[in-house]
């Protein structure tokens, strides 16, 4: 029994080394879409790194990989294991993605680090049901800052706007840019400079950090901005499950009680205004660009654009089975804090 009990006892202890060791060693792979410069590799990716190491003393860290799959590519990716942790534009994904675009609509007041939390917040409560993101780990919400368009063709008013091939990501943004009258051109977002330098489009929806990170203010030298913006962008950032579902059980606990969620959007939000600051300083410091800002004629006449669009995203939402004035209610409110 002696030898028995000493066989056991080294057994475990061998098997307690080998999850130590494997908890220490475990880097997740975040594949990312954007150039390296981009403020989401630059500022976001880096800082949640930091909160994994924190969260978990040291026994996880990520590193980022560059060009494995396009943008529209990046959920198939993270399904197949081929990357632990990205981030995805819901509008690159057509048909699936219907709850997200409630953060998106036009007219809502507060910054991107407001909008991510309360994006967040309204998902738990009135959109998690739909189960948009079924297959992976929803692990972070976000938005951008208010979307605008930078045109390469001088823009004075909203009549303007009106025929222009404009490179449109998709969700609420293709909702807008229908009623303006734009002439929509898919396009991810690393393809926008080559595609205005080319004459192929003569603007992009975009929002304000894009004239830093995609050098629009090369290529786009024209900003028409509306206050409160055109329409705001929807991001996930997801996990692979099999992945984290490996994890030891304090390890998982500790990210998804220190880290993931609202913690997470939280800090992706602040990101996003952050990098807006350095694209509107970008454009005042870029010689030849101009900033027009959309007059109070122009302002109730988008508002009127904006009342159909949020009616029609309203009627989507509630075709899916969801309570669509009170999750709407509940973003407005969960900025206004």
């Amino acid at each position: 029994m002696s030898k028995f009990t000493n066989f056991l006892a080294t057994t475990a202890i061998a098997l307690s080394a080998s999850v130590s060791a494997y908890a220490q060693d475990t880097t997740l792979r975040i594949s990312s879409w954007a150039p390296p410069s981009h403020g989401m590799n630059a500022f976001m990716w880096p800082k949640l790194t930091e909160m994994i190491e924190a969260a978990t003393d040291g026994k996880v860290t990520a590193e980022i990989k560059y060009g494995l799959a396009p943008p529209p590519a990046q959920m198939d990716l993270i399904l197949d294991g081929a990357a632990d942790i990205t981030w995805i534009f819901h509008g690159y994904n057509p048909g699936r993605f219907v709850g997200t675009k409630l953060i998106e609509l036009p007219g809502y007041e507060g910054s991107a680090e407001a909008a991510s939390v309360a994006h967040w917040r309204v998902h738990e409560k009135h959109l998690a049901a739909l189960n948009e993101h079924r297959g992976v780990k929803l692990i972070g919400l976000m938005t951008h800052g208010p979307g605008q368009m930078h045109t390469n063709k001088e823009v004075s008013s909203l009549a303007d706007l009106s025929g222009l091939k404009t490179r449109i990501g998709g969700g609420v943004a293709g909702d807008v840019g229908a009623e303006l009258g734009l002439v929509g051109i898919r396009v991810p977002a690393p393809k926008v400079y080559e595609t205005l330098d080319s004459g192929a489009a003569d603007a992009v929806a975009m929002p304000m950090e894009a004239r830093k990170s995609f050098k629009l203010v090369e290529v786009a030298k024209n900003l028409y901005e509306v206050p409160g913006g055109l329409y705001r962008g929807s991001f996930a950032v997801v996990m692979n499950q099999e992945t984290f579902d490996s994890l030891p059980a304090d390890v998982q606990e500790a990210l998804d009680s220190k880290v993931f969620g609202e913690a997470l959007s939280q800090m992706a939000g602040a990101v996003w205004d952050q990098i807006d600051t350095a694209g509107r300083e970008a454009t005042a410091a870029a010689e030849g660009n101009t900033m027009q800002v959309a007059s109070d004629a122009d302002l109730a006449a988008f508002n009127a654009i904006a009342d159909k669009v949020i009616a029609k995203v309203k009627a989507e939402l509630a075709e899916k089975g969801v309570d669509a004035e009170a999750a709407y209610s509940m973003v407005v409110e969960e900025m206004a804090k």
